[in-house]
């Protein structure tokens, strides 16, 4: 019994003694390496402060324009924390390439590792970067009267999220569209200036008086109610067709009064040119029946 207590020991104190010496060897080698190594260390620490310095600066200046430009803070903030993980991985990895590791496997699997993650993640990404910049770059706000050329949707936007943009449409569906296809193709914009111009056409026949159907027109469009106060209203011939000449009217009325303005507009026309017998003609067919 003595005896295997004394091997126990014994091994126990072979086993202390070799740690000891490992970690006595460990302990030279840093202290080798960080000889070897300390004004790099030192450039590497100092290096470390001025970028983290300048990438809290960075941030700052990017969140003050993002306010300046009243962009929106889901995409500011989103923004913000893409930019300062994007500096700081560079800082470090330049900070690592200072003291000598090599870092090109690393940055290589992390490009390889995007590479795939982006191809799995594709038509998300697309969407982002589509939200991100219509967010940016606002083509349009909610509220405004879109049309979308793409799909040929349109309506009144009720959401512009980091993905998807909502569209109300005028019978009162909500359609819900993709970032990535409106920020890459051309959108219509109806209501972001405020006004709009309102055409409307109508076929009166060869033998009327153009003069007196111009006047008709102007004063309708001029009496609607519609028509915004010092902008003109234009009247004219716009072509000669088969069996009418084709007359037009434009005015500017606010753009939220478009559809209302055009259909009583257009109505009252219709009931003015009847008031004064002027002829509106209309395809006729005559069928003749031999016996």
């Amino acid at each position: 019994m003595n005896h295997f207590v004394m091997d126990v020991a014994d091994v126990i104190e072979e086993a202390a003694a070799d740690n000891k010496s490992k970690i006595s060897e460990w302990l030279d080698k840093s202290l080798d390496w960080i000889a070897a190594k300390g004004v790099l260390l030192l450039l590497t620490l100092l290096f470390l402060f001025i970028g983290g310095k300048l990438i809290k600066l960075v941030i700052k200046i990017l969140k003050k324009t993002f306010e300046r430009r009243k962009i929106s803070q889901s995409v500011a903030g989103f923004l913000t924390s893409f930019v300062r993980i994007l500096l700081y991985a560079l800082l470090f990895i330049s900070a690592a390439s200072i003291m000598g590791f090599q870092v090109t496997s690393f940055v290589t699997l992390l490009g390889v590792s995007s590479m795939t993650i982006g191809f799995g993640l594709q038509g998300s990404l697309a969407n982002l970067a589509g939200g991100v910049l219509i967010l940016i770059l606002k083509p349009f706000d909610v509220g405004d009267y879109i049309c979308e050329n793409s799909t040929k949707m349109e309506g009144t936007v009720v959401g512009i999220d980091i993905f998807y943009t909502k569209l109300r449409t005028f019978d009162n569906r909500i359609v819900v569209i993709p970032n990535g296809s409106m920020s890459n193709t051309s959108i219509i914009n109806s209501t972001q200036l405020g006004e709009r111009v309102v055409e409307i056409k109508v076929g009166v026949a060869y033998h009327e008086d153009m003069k007196r159907v111009k006047d008709i027109l102007a004063e309708v469009a001029s009496a609607s109610g519609y028509t915004l106060p010092g902008k003109p209203v234009d009247c004219f011939v716009d072509s000669l067709q088969d069996s009418s000449v084709l007359f037009g009217v434009r005015f500017w009325i606010k753009a939220s009064d478009y559809l209302k303005a055009k259909w009583s507009v257009t109505e009252e026309i219709k009931r003015r040119l009847d008031a004064e017998g002027i002829t509106i003609p209309f395809n006729q067919l005559d069928v003749n029946i031999k016996q």
